[in-house]
């Protein structure tokens, strides 16, 4: 790639797409330009000047265009996009976390079966480099944890409801009518989007994949009053957290969930649609990057820097996949919860191995105690249809 020029094919041209699109044309590249741009409805009115297509085999048979950009929203068609283009030998970057999350170990192989490269940094936390780190600076055994808030959209209604007293469905309106949360939020407020970005960083800080299906994924939607007067009295806020921690004998827990942070923690104090990443170590202990997690512009930026990187003919090494003693993949580990309920059978859903506070009031229940990842893991679907709240309570 080195000296050539890039003519991209584009697909997608929503707030990512054209992030992009105005940020090649603000810098004004000579070696990067989007040549063609495939989108679902092309009979949609846009106020660019750009060739437009719906079939994607105009820009997959275009001899001119010698680059892959993917910003779709639809997983499937995601991977038959990406799959294709490196089958082509074409280099490729993409966006889509959810298409890396089940597919990534398929596109590693398919990388070096074709010798060419798929960049994705910004599908992990937007304008933040984490991928790009874990990969060059953190390529050791040294690494012990990452940990943090990896989807603006939730943590932008968090912070409306402890830095403005607003409540959590007038915080959920105000974030869909910015167009920081969806019209169906799930994604975001469920803790999906953080599970999928989690794997993509555990593949490159640890080297083992874990399939989304494994890993206790919980979010803040059954979150109410009463939890977040709780979080008050106790001078902590809630933040949704998705955290992948090397623990004893060589194993590997993971998992997305609210914690009750303390204002001494780095992510006590991320705000809005930011997003903060806590990369911890042996000898070196913590380090924290901090940036916005979405928005078309820090998101079209972090990708123009892949874009850039292929220029160079830069590629995604996977050091970590090589070390001859990967970690294992374990839910059998404990720790400490606050778990508010509604009635007695809400309770017997989750096993308590100690209990610390017990509170029963005729409209509020809650316990303190510590429990395993594993039945957390096993009760998930019924924990998010019931009446509950459950967060990660750390001591300090």
């Amino acid at each position: 790639m080195n000296g050539k020029k890039l003519n991209i094919g584009l697909f997608g041209f929503g707030t990512v797409g054209r992030g992009l699109f105005d940020v090649l044309k603000r810098i004004g590249s000579k070696n990067v330009e989007i040549k063609r741009i495939c989108v679902r409805n092309i009979n949609k009115p846009r106020s660019v000047e750009a060739e437009f297509t719906d079939n994607p085999d105009e820009i997959f048979n275009d001899p001119d265009i010698n680059f892959i950009v993917e910003l779709i929203d639809d997983a499937d068609a995601a991977y038959s996009i990406v799959k294709r283009a490196l089958q082509m030998g074409l280099p490729v970057v993409s966006g889509n976390k959810k298409m890396l999350a089940h597919h990534i170990e398929e596109m590693i192989e398919l990388q070096a079966r074709y010798n060419v490269a798929l960049l994705y940094d910004a599908s992990a936390c937007g304008s933040i480099p984490v991928i790009r780190n874990l990969e060059e600076y953190y390529d050791n055994d040294l690494l012990t944890s990452v940990k943090g808030i990896l989807n603006g959209s939730s943590n932008f209604i968090l912070s409306k409801i402890f830095n403005e007293k607003m409540s959590y469905a007038d915080a959920l309106k105000l974030a869909q009518e910015l167009g920081f949360a969806e019209s169906n939020p799930s994604l975001d407020i469920d803790g999906w989007d953080s599970l999928f970005k989690l794997i993509i960083v555990t593949v490159h800080a640890f080297g083992i994949y874990v399939a989304p299906e494994k890993i206790f994924t919980y979010g803040i939607s059954n979150m109410n009053d009463d939890d977040i007067r709780f979080a008050n009295e106790k001078e902590r806020r809630f933040k949704l957290v998705a955290h992948v921690e090397k623990i004893a004998d060589n194993k590997l827990i993971m998992c997305v969930m609210p914690q009750l942070i303390s204002r001494n923690k780095y992510i006590y104090s991320v705000e809005d649609e930011f997003n903060g990443v806590v990369i911890k170590g042996l000898f070196y202990d913590k380090q924290f990057m901090f940036g916005r997690g979405a928005g078309g512009y820090p998101t079209g930026s972090a990708v123009l820097s892949d874009i850039t990187a292929c220029l160079y003919d830069y590629k995604y090494e996977y050091k970590k996949r090589n070390d001859s003693q990967l970690p294992e993949y374990t839910l059998d580990h404990t720790f400490r919860v606050y778990f508010r309920y509604e009635d007695v059978a809400d309770l017997e859903l989750v096993k308590f191995e100690e209990v610390y506070e017990n509170y029963t009031s005729a409209d509020y229940k809650y316990v303190v105690g510590r429990v395993s990842l594993a039945n957390l893991h096993s009760v998930q679907d019924e924990l998010r249809k019931r009446n509950i709240f459950i967060a990660a309570y750390p001591r300090d």
